[in-house]
């Protein structure tokens, strides 16, 4: 593992997820034993990493509590096992009013999860052909945004369609957050236009490293995601752009330098209080 705190090495997992926690699992096992092979401190993964079934009828006979989904204790068993943080990306878990939420997972080397996340904005679009797509039919959304103590500094939780809110990036940089993660499933339509400028911009504002794993190609459940996992450097230039193969890829950050961009421009000590437009 890396010795400084101040360089942090991921592996970066775009994956094609599949509708049963055990086929997703094989997948995790094979890509935390290349992360240790690797020497990589940290593996991180996609949104619904540990299940992606928009079938409502077979995911409820799937989906359960944290405290008994087998994606999660398989992540918490070879984080141990490898020595490595794992980021799990998401995994919908039944959440405290009894229905899903889409959570993620910050994993220590112990196999401890050191903090939690359920998704505060939910993907609800209304189609012109009728075929509306409402995250909200079968997810609870979250109301905390997380920021997390590491050994490299503080770090920030978010998934997908938190990215089309901006605050929610300042404010977790301004709590002292130097990387955000974005665990993402984009559809390849929305992909094609907005995943790039999105978190490009997300990074120049927040002054912080954007990590966002992706999931790619056609899915068990008939869903299409547009792949091209990236890593966004504070100055807004992409370090890493995977584009649509399922593959993973090492990328190390030098997290000094999203202080160097707060000090060049100190954008997040120059917000101001203003009175809303009517």
């Amino acid at each position: 593992m890396t010795e400084s705190n101040n360089e942090l090495t991921l592996l970066i997992a775009q994956t094609n997820t599949s509708n049963t926690h055990e086929a997703n699992i094989a997948v995790l096992e094979l890509l935390a034993a290349q992360a240790e092979a690797q020497e990589v401190d940290m593996l991180c993964l996609p949104e619904a990493s540990g299940l992606m079934n928009q079938d409502v009828e077979s995911a409820q006979k799937i989906i359960c509590e944290e405290h008994v989904d087998p994606y999660l204790k398989a992540c918490q068993s070879l984080a141990s096992k490898h020595n490595i943080w794992i980021h799990n990306g998401s995994t919908p878990v039944i959440g405290p009013q009894g229905k899903p939420v889409n959570r993620t997972h910050l994993i220590n080397n112990n196999g401890r999860v050191v903090a939690r996340y359920d998704k505060i904005h939910l993907f609800d679009i209304y189609l012109a052909d009728g075929k509306d797509r409402l995250e909200s039919s079968r997810y609870s959304a979250g109301s905390q945004g997380v920021v997390v103590d590491t050994p490299w500094g503080r770090m920030g939780l978010t998934i997908c369609y938190d990215l089309r809110f901006p605050k929610l990036y300042r404010d977790y940089a301004q709590a002292g957050a130097r990387i955000i993660f974005a665990p993402s499933a984009f559809t390849r339509y929305t992909g094609r236009a907005h995943w790039q400028p999105l978190l490009c911009a997300r990074a120049v504002e927040s002054a912080s490293f954007i990590v966002a794993a992706a999931q790619t190609g056609e899915h068990d459940d008939g869903r299409k995601t547009h792949g091209h996992s990236m890593v966004v450097h504070p100055w807004g230039d992409v370090m890493l752009d995977m584009a649509e193969p399922v593959q993973a890829q090492v990328v190390t950050l030098n997290l000094q330098e999203a202080d160097e961009m707060r000090q060049k421009i100190p954008s997040l000590s120059h917000s101001r209080q203003y009175q809303s437009p009517d």
